[in-house]
C-alpha cells in the first residue's frame, strides 16, 4: 500500500493537506505553491510499466501522488481524459529525427502539451469538490502565455459547478492562439485580454488569489477560486506521467536497455514541464541531465549559470511566445526542495523577488542543481533549427520545440554527451504557422495565418489539425480587453459581484 502523500505550502503557513484539497485550492493562502511531503518511488519496474498503455501508466504514477483518490475515482478521471479527443491512440507518440527522440505532446484537442494535464484536471477538480463537500461553485482563474488558456477553456467549458476566467497578454500570443481562445464556446467561460505582458497577467492573478477581502465576498456569493495554471499540483502530477511513459516506451521498443540513462530537453517558460521531469527522475526514472531550454528571455539560463535569479531585464516578445516569461512560477518548488524543504528560506527568496526582482541562492543549493543544464537559443537559431531539421529529415517542429532542439545541439557540441535524449515537443507547428513558414523561407506578409496554414500543410504533407480548421470561421465571442490594473473589476463583473 502506497504511503499517503500530503501537501504543504512552499512558504510554510499551511499545514499538511490531502491531494484533493490542494488541487481544489490551487494556490496556498500564503501565496506559496503546494508540494508533496515526499516523492514516492515507482512501485512497478519500468519493464513492467513498458507493458502498459498511456492510461495504465497514468494510473501507476498518479495513484502514488494523489493518494486520497480511490482507484475507481482515478481510473474514471484517466479514462475520460485520455480518450478519442487525442488524435493518436498512444496519446504521446515519439518520433525520431536527427539523432533525438521527440516526445509529441500536442495530439490533444488544442494542439499543445497543456492538453496532457488539462484534459484530466477538470475531472480531478470536480471529484475533489465532491470529496471535500465543497458548497461553492469553483471559479478557475488563470493567466496564460498562449497555450494554458485554450486547453483550460476546452477542459472546463460547460463543466457543471465550475466557471473559468482566462487572462492573456493582448499583444503577446500568436494570432491562432488568440483565435482559439476568443472563439471558445461555453456559458461558463470568460476570456479577457490585458494591456500588458504575461508576467503582468500572472502577477495580477496571484494577487486576486491572495486577496482575503475578495475571497470573503466571493464565499458569501457561493464562489471560490482555483487554478488551472501549473501552480496547481493537479496540473503538475499528470505531466510527470509522460516522462515515465517515454522512458518505458523507448525501453519496450529496444531503443534503450533497462537502466540506461536518458537526457531530457524541455523548452521552458514557467518551469512546470521541466519540474515534472525532475519529479519523474526522483520517482526512479533514470534521467541523467535535465536540459532547460530558454528563448531570448533567458532568465533561467542565467540562473543556472550564476545562481542568481534576476527578472530586472527587458521583456522580449519572441516567436516562441509561450516561453516569454520572466517570473517562472514553478521554480519556487525547486527552490523549496534544494533548500532542504525549508519553507522559511523559500518565503524569504520569494519576498526578495517580489521586492527587488531578484535573489541569489547559496552554494550548497547550487550544488544540488548539478543535474540541470541551462541553455538558450536566439530567434535566428530557432528559425535555423526548424529549417535545417525539416530540410534534412522532413520532420517539422514548432518554434518552442525548435528552441529545445537548438539548445540540445549546443549541449552536445559543448559536452560531447551522447546519452539518448528525449526532447519535449510542446506544440503543433500549425499553432505558429507564420513563424514556421518564415523559418522555412516561405513567409508571406500579405497572407493571413489560415492561408499560411494551408500552405504549410502542402509543404509539410501534414494535415491541418482540427483545432485550427474548426476556428477558421468561428464566431468571436470574447472581446473584452482591460488594463492590467482592472483585472479585479473584470472578474467581479463576470461573477456578478
Amino acid at each position: 500500500m502506497a504511503k499517503e502523500v500530503l501537501y504543504s505550502s512552499t512558504r510554510g503557513a499551511q499545514g499538511n493537506i490531502k491531494a484533493s484539497e490542494a488541487i481544489l485550492r490551487g494556490l496556498a493562502p500564503d501565496g506559496g505553491l503546494y508540494v508533496p511531503d515526499h516523492i514516492p518511488h515507482l512501485e512497478k519496474t519500468l519493464r513492467e510499466i513498458a507493458q502498459l498503455d498511456y492510461q495504465g501508466t497514468a494510473y501507476e504514477v498518479m495513484r502514488l501522488l494523489l493518494t486520497d483518490y480511490t482507484e475507481e475515482e482515478l481510473k474514471y478521471c484517466i479514462s475520460h481524459a485520455y480518450d478519442s479527443k487525442f488524435d493518436t491512440k498512444e496519446i504521446a507518440p515519439i518520433s525520431e529525427a536527427d539523432g533525438a527522440f521527440y516526445l509529441e505532446l500536442y495530439h490533444g484537442a488544442t494542439i499543445a502539451f497543456k492538453d496532457m494535464a488539462l484534459s484530466i484536471l477538470p475531472y480531478l477538480m470536480t471529484t475533489a469538490a465532491k470529496k471535500n463537500n465543497a458548497k461553492n461553485e469553483i471559479v478557475i482563474l488563470t493567466a496564460t502565455s498562449g497555450d494554458t488558456g485554450k486547453a483550460a477553456l476546452a477542459g472546463f467549458a460547460d463543466v457543471p459547478g465550475t466557471r473559468i476566467i482566462v487572462f492573456y497578454p493582448k499583444h503577446g500570443v500568436s494570432p491562432i492562439q488568440e483565435q482559439q481562445m476568443v472563439t471558445q464556446k461555453g456559458d461558463n467561460t470568460c476570456v479577457i485580454g490585458i494591456e500588458g505582458n504575461f508576467d503582468d497577467a500572472q502577477t495580477g492573478v496571484k494577487k486576486l488569489f491572495t486577496d482575503e477581502k475578495l475571497a470573503k465576498e466571493m464565499d458569501e456569493k457561493g464562489f471560490q477560486f482555483s487554478s488551472a495554471n501549473s501552480i496547481n499540483i493537479g496540473r503538475l502530477v499528470p505531466q510527470i506521467v509522460y516522462y515515465v511513459y517515454s522512458y518505458a516506451k523507448l525501453l519496450k521498443e529496444g531503443r534503450i536497455a533497462d537502466g540506461d540513462p536518458i537526457n531530457v530537453v524541455v523548452p521552458t517558460g514557467n518551469f512546470g514541464n521541466i519540474l515534472a521531469a525532475y519529479y519523474a527522475k526522483n520517482m526512479g526514472v533514470p534521467i541523467g541531465k535535465l536540459i532547460c531550454a530558454s528563448n531570448s528571455n533567458k532568465v533561467l539560463f542565467d540562473f543556472f549559470k550564476t545562481g542568481e535569479y534576476d527578472r530586472n531585464r527587458e521583456f522580449v516578445l519572441t516567436a516562441s511566445p509561450s516561453m516569454d516569461i520572466l517570473i517562472s512560477s514553478n521554480l519556487e518548488r525547486l527552490i523549496y526542495h534544494i533548500s532542504g524543504d525549508n519553507a522559511a528560506a523559500d518565503a524569504e527568496y520569494m519576498s526578495k523577488l517580489s521586492k527587488d526582482g531578484k535573489y541569489e541562492i547559496t552554494d550548497d543549493m547550487r550544488s544540488k542543481l548539478v543535474d540541470f543544464f541551462g541553455g538558450y537559443a536566439s530567434e535566428q537559431e530557432t528559425f535555423d533549427t526548424i529549417r535545417r531539421i525539416f530540410e534534412k529529415t522532413g520532420y517539422l517542429m514548432d518554434t518552442h520545440t525548435a528552441v529545445a532542439s537548438a539548445v540540445y545541439s549546443k549541449y552536445t557540441e559543448e559536452t560531447g554527451d551522447k546519452t539518448p535524449t528525449v526532447i519535449a515537443s510542446t506544440a503543433s507547428p500549425f499553432k505558429f504557422t507564420r513563424s514556421v513558414m518564415n523559418a522555412l523561407g516561405k513567409g508571406d506578409d500579405s497572407k493571413g495565418d489560415f492561408e499560411l496554414a494551408d500552405e504549410l500543410s502542402e509543404v509539410s504533407k501534414v494535415k491541418i489539425p482540427e483545432a485550427v480548421s474548426s476556428i477558421r470561421t468561428a464566431e468571436i465571442r470574447h472581446k473584452k480587453v482591460v488594463d492590467k490594473t482592472e483585472m479585479e473589476g473584470a472578474v467581479k463583473e463576470f461573477l456578478g459581484l
